[in-house]
């Protein structure tokens, strides 16, 4: 049933949001040299790797860059960049991870491989879902993480000691309270986060 609500819903969004999803690739390629897609390897059901597709709000970096997580006022975000990520535009590309049954429209956080030595055994079991494009994780940290990241700061060390486990157990609590009620709350939240970023932003 899930599985079926998230094709169904993604397809819909896809056709219902082209003209913004056009309109949103083009304006980040005038912006700044490089594609309008980002691609990073993200771990999914059962710590299985995928490719989670984002649109670009950074400016390219060099090859060869370590990754690094973006701090307070972080100057490689780019002007849209900063009101993609406000209003949560940037995401919605992980519809087609959706579509493609790597991800689910709800669920834990899809983390980067460099940081799944730093979940204890209790805490991979956020990985017995699949990842959503939102959840509780996400909405909680949603005005807050760059704001605890602040310039020039360590941005990996502050996130694997001070976000990361919070995050986790957010996300922990929401698998083992899994249900459709609690979906709907999530999906709630979220729109009323969107809505009020997206003016801010």
């Amino acid at each position: 049933m899930r599985r079926a609500v998230d094709i169904a819903v993604s397809l819909a969004l896809l056709i219902l949001l082209s003209p913004l999803l056009l309109l949103t690739a083009l304006l980040i390629r005038l912006e700044s040299p490089g594609g309008a897609l980002f691609k990073q390897e993200r771990v999914g059901l059962h710590e299985r790797p995928f490719l989670m597709y984002k649109f670009r709000t950074m400016r390219q970096a060099p090859p060869g860059e370590k990754v690094r997580l973006a701090t307070e006022g972080d100057a490689r975000i780019t002007r849209l960049g900063r009101f993609f990520r406000a209003s949560k535009i940037d995401e919605l590309p992980q519809l087609l991870n959706v579509i493609k049954g790597e991800m689910t429209l709800i669920g834990p956080r899809a983390e980067t491989p460099n940081f799944l030595p730093y979940f204890s055994e209790e805490e991979k079991r956020v990985l017995s879902v699949k990842p959503g494009l939102t959840g509780p994780g996400q909405i909680h940290y949603t005005t807050r993480q760059s704001r605890l990241i602040p310039k020039g700061a360590d941005a990996n060390r502050i996130y694997i000691e001070e976000i990361l486990p919070e995050k986790l157990a957010i996300d922990l609590e929401y698998v083992r309270r899994r249900s459709v009620a609690g979906d709907l709350a999530i999906l709630a939240r979220t729109l009323l986060v969107v809505l009020t970023l997206g003016r801010r932003g």
